[in-house]
């Protein structure tokens, strides 16, 4: 699924300039006032059709943001903003072909809103402020409404300064039903990273990052601003155990709401992959470890053996034994972490072919664009992360017009893991033997170059945006703009976490 090309230095050197300044300006930056706009003419997203209820059946339900303290293990706790005062936020389950209506009501201090990760619905229902609406502003409310037409896993998190609003807890999970085989568990796992013990900010160890960096490590950023890895906002023996007897079947979904990549490793032989970002895989005999990048869903099933078993974060990076899911059974003791990290080879979001493809030969691209992900230094404001040596809004936009085949070439040069996410689309990952995954979210690594497809058939204004948000709020972020239509507002109105 993917060919290398040569790493760069060039991130080296850059860390070596000045001190590292933490990711605080949001990355709809204040200097950038007005509207986005394929010209001045045309129809605003607020005029592009919407869906409605018709027939269909009406699921109902109620976000409320605010402020809560959060036990994550014993008597650590953290000052979390939430959605329903848990975190995860409420679950939200509907069934394909819903009319699903979500009335958001904002009790924090702050501005927010919701985004439908991977939900492919109208624009203006897209809930990223300053392009497809105005942030909830404290004390009041917004609705969302959308089919869910698409089963799978989803989940949803605040698009608003979003590095800081996902950290402090507001997301949940979506779960769309209506596929997959038949099981006796169905249960969703959102995996997370937290500062629980340190300050988030403290992240300036020039050293670490750099040797982290010069050893191939994409996440030697993210590494040092989290101390805790959590399970469903719960830490190391405070995660509930998964109830299952032996020969039981179950769906497990995977989100990872977090910015650091994720290795589970599975008893041998219990567990293959049914879906990624809510598209069913085929040909899934492979190992025991799952590999699982920001941004991303996974959802495998798993076959529950003898005893008392456990789900456990490979032990090869620091607060792996935070991240352990026991699975018990009526009868058994706690399992203790395996000694080993895998008696298997990895599987990731791109290991297998997609049951159903977007197109079944290569297609010819009407647009093509070169993706080049890379790092950069603003003197006024330090580190910057960029789209073709620009960060965002100076970012070159993806022009297209309704009905294009769109090609993508995303090339990672530097030093650290990019996994870009598209809104309101999806794309096929092709390779070269005639292969392809159908994703919403490809996890570019250093040194690593993929080519994407897509059709441009939702019209609006999409972002396309490295899912570390940290990065994103640093300006790794561009506007897929459809020829025609606009957005009426204005990107300096998230300037506040």
């Amino acid at each position: 699924m993917k060919r290398y090309v040569t790493g760069s230095i060039m991130i080296i050197i850059l860390l070596g300039i000045g001190g590292w300044v933490f990711l605080q300006t949001p990355w709809m930056q204040e200097t950038s006032s007005g509207t986005i706009s394929s010209d001045d003419q045309g129809k605003s997203i607020l005029e592009l059709p919407v869906a409605e209820a018709g027939d269909r059946p009406v699921k109902e339900f109620e976000l409320t943001a605010e402020e809560t303290e959060w036990t994550i293990e014993g008597e650590e706790s953290v000052n979390a903003w939430t959605y329903n005062g848990t975190v995860p936020g409420e679950s939200l389950r509907v069934q394909k072909g819903d009319f699903v209506r979500v009335e958001l009501k904002n009790e924090l201090d702050v501005p927010v809103t919701i985004h439908w990760h991977g939900v492919v619905l109208e624009n203006r229902m897209d809930g990223v402020p300053g392009v497809t609406q105005d942030a909830v502003e404290p004390g009041e409310s917004f609705t969302y409404e959308f089919v869910a037409d698409d089963p799978g896993t989803y989940w949803y998190h605040s698009h608003q300064h979003s590095s800081y609003q996902v950290d402090k807890g507001l997301y949940g999970p979506l779960v769309i039903e209506g596929d997959g085989p038949s099981v006796d568990k169905d249960k969703t796992f959102i995996l997370d990273e937290w500062a629980v013990n340190q300050d988030r900010e403290q992240w300036t160890n020039m050293t670490g990052m750099m040797m982290g960096s010069m050893n191939g490590d994409g996440e030697a950023d993210t590494k040092q601003m989290y101390d805790t890895f959590t399970v469903n906002g719960k830490a190391g023996e405070a995660i509930p155990p998964l109830e299952m007897e032996e020969g039981e079947t179950g769906r497990l979904r995977f989100v990872n709401a977090g910015y650091q990549q994720h290795r589970l490793v599975f008893p041998q032989g219990s567990m293959e992959m049914l879906a990624t970002d809510a598209e069913k895989v085929e040909g899934t005999d492979g190992g025991n470890v799952l590999e699982i990048a920001p941004g991303e869903r996974i959802d495998v099933l798993f076959k529950k053996g003898k005893g008392t078993e456990v789900i456990a974060h490979s032990s090869s990076v620091e607060n792996a034994s935070d991240m352990q899911i026991p699975v018990v059974s009526s009868e058994g003791e706690a399992h203790p972490l395996p000694e080993k990290d895998s008696q298997g080879s990895a599987v990731s979001g791109t290991s297998y072919e997609s049951s159903e493809l977007l197109f079944e030969e290569l297609p010819k691209a009407d647009v093509s664009y070169d993706m080049d992900l890379s790092m950069g230094m603003n003197m006024g404001e330090g580190m910057t992360w960029q789209i073709n040596e620009k960060s965002f809004p100076d970012t070159p936009p993806i022009e297209v017009e309704e009905g294009d085949i769109v090609k993508v070439d995303i090339t990672n040069e530097g030093r650290f893991n990019h996994p870009m996410h598209l809104h309101g689309h999806r794309f096929q990952v092709q390779s070269e033997d005639g292969g392809a995954v159908v994703k919403d979210l490809i996890n570019v690594k250093p040194g690593e170059s993929y080519t994407i497809y897509f059709e441009a058939d939702n019209r609006g204004e999409w972002l396309f945006h490295c899912h570390d948000n940290n990065h994103a709020d640093r300006g790794m972020v561009t506007i897929v703009d459809y020829e025609g239509v606009y957005s009426p507002f204005e990107l300096n109105d998230i300037n506040n976490p």
